[in-house]
């Protein structure tokens, strides 16, 4: 049952949406009447164009957006990385320049961390940003990109100091996609389709004003960022709710009518609410997809689909729980950490189950969009690709966002206290440190 205080701002933003929403207005004009009256990410604090609510009462606001009909605020990395990292780190003029677009879908970002040889060792990056006069000049390569196909900015971390301990060295800019020196390569993954990128930067130039936190203090805010996306990635996180429309420049949505983007309200539970833990509603499609393929009697089945419900809910009571405890100035360390490895676990999970339940059929999946048709003809069962998608998708999880290695470790070092691995990275310049080879 909902507070209070969540019924007085369901009550506001639903009085809002009746006098604001028109499917006829395009996505650019909708959002920007969503964005700056702060219920695009109402998260955010009042000076950022939100409105100071926890993250549960932020999934309420999305959900109730969905189900009153109208497009949801613009989704991608940008609201959920970008946004939170500017307004802790940035100045205000910055807030005015990025999160404003953000928020109303103007410009849409990807994450410019990870490299070849600094995935897992993240603050081992390379990528050089050199300064000339008022400007830096970047040359280096990023892998694993999601979106930075359709992304107008970048989040770059990148070295501005070889002289000095590796993560004393590392510097944060706001860096524009759209110009000579970014190169952008789809990498095919073998699921068929092409989610990640790499990008190689050769004299990319980016403006110091565009330089968040401060110089040489890029490894706080870039922890600031990886924090919002374990978080976001997490089991018990909620659903995005965003919209079908694609924010930034590059896709085309923002003049487009904003009503034909709309998607069809989602179902809700029997106390009126709609299920916000998203592994919840993947259990019950895995518990939908046993019964249609006559395998719900299966005891074994049975007790995985069983695991995997408990362990969203627990994933979103642990969210709860940590409400609790920050609405009381504490804090629960260490349990975005855990909800990320829970979601690999889930992922896991999800993937075997399924393909337990489809059989030998699960051996079949159509890597071009134009075959998926046939490959359900012949198995009669219209939700194979989706078991087969989710088994090839599930290796990532453990990789993306901070591998479920470094997880324990941080959970093991800083949580726990254990005692870290030997290493003299905090005190020799990384220009002596031993390189990635």
């Amino acid at each position: 049952m909902a507070t209070a205080t969540q019924d007085d701002v369901v009550t506001e933003l639903t009085t809002w949406l009746e006098e604001n929403w028109d499917p006829d207005l395009t996505v650019g004009e909708w959002w920007e009447r969503l964005g700056l009256a702060g219920w695009a990410a109402p998260n955010l604090p009042a000076n950022a164009y939100g409105r100071d609510l926890s993250r549960n009462d932020t999934v309420r606001v999305q959900e109730e957006i969905a189900r009153f009909g109208a497009l949801g605020a613009p989704g991608g990395l940008g609201l959920m990385l970008a946004a939170p990292t500017i307004a802790t780190h940035g100045s205000q003029e910055q807030i005015d320049r990025y999160v404003r677009d953000i928020v109303t879908g103007q410009k849409a970002w990807c994450q410019l961390f990870s490299e070849p040889g600094a995935g897992s060792d993240l603050a081992g990056l390379t990528t050089r940003a050199t300064r000339d006069g008022d400007e830096w000049v970047v040359d280096g390569q990023k892998v694993w990109t999601s979106a930075g196909q359709v992304a107008d900015l970048g989040m770059l971390i990148a070295r501005t100091d070889a002289s000095v301990p590796k993560h004393q060295g590392i510097s944060y800019f706001a860096l524009d996609m759209h110009q000579p020196g970014v190169e952008i390569r789809p990498l095919r993954e073998m699921t068929g389709h092409a989610m990640f990128n790499e990008v190689f930067l050769s004299e990319a130039r980016v403006h110091d004003d565009a330089l968040v936190g401060g110089l040489g203090k890029g490894w706080a805010v870039a922890n600031t960022t990886l924090m919002h996306e374990r978080a976001s990635l997490g089991s018990g996180g909620g659903h995005a709710a965003s919209s079908a429309a694609v924010p930034g420049t590059v896709m085309g949505h923002l003049g487009a009518r904003a009503g034909d983007f709309v998607r069809t309200p989602g179902k809700r539970s029997k106390d009126g609410r709609r299920r916000g833990n998203a592994f919840a509603v993947s259990a019950q499609l895995l518990v939908d997809l046993a019964k249609g393929n006559g395998k719900s009697a299966d005891p074994l089945i049975r007790q995985d689909l069983m695991k995997l419900y408990t362990l969203g809910e627990i994933g979103r009571f642990n969210g709860l729980r940590q409400k609790a405890l920050k609405s009381q100035g504490r804090d629960l360390p260490g349990v975005g950490n855990i909800a990320k490895l829970s979601m690999s676990e889930m992922m896991r999970l999800s993937r075997d189950i399924g393909l337990r339940i489809v059989g030998p059929a699960g051996t079949l999946h159509a890597y071009e969009g134009q075959d998926g048709d046939a490959v359900v003809e012949a198995t009669a069962n219209p939700f194979l690709p989706l078991v087969t998608g989710t088994a090839l998708f599930a290796q990532g999880p453990a990789i993306y966002g901070g591998t479920d290695q470094i997880q324990r470790n941080i959970i093991g070092e800083r949580v726990l206290g254990l005692p870290k691995e030997p290493s003299n990275d905090k005190t020799l310049p990384f220009s002596e440190l031993p390189k990635n080879a």
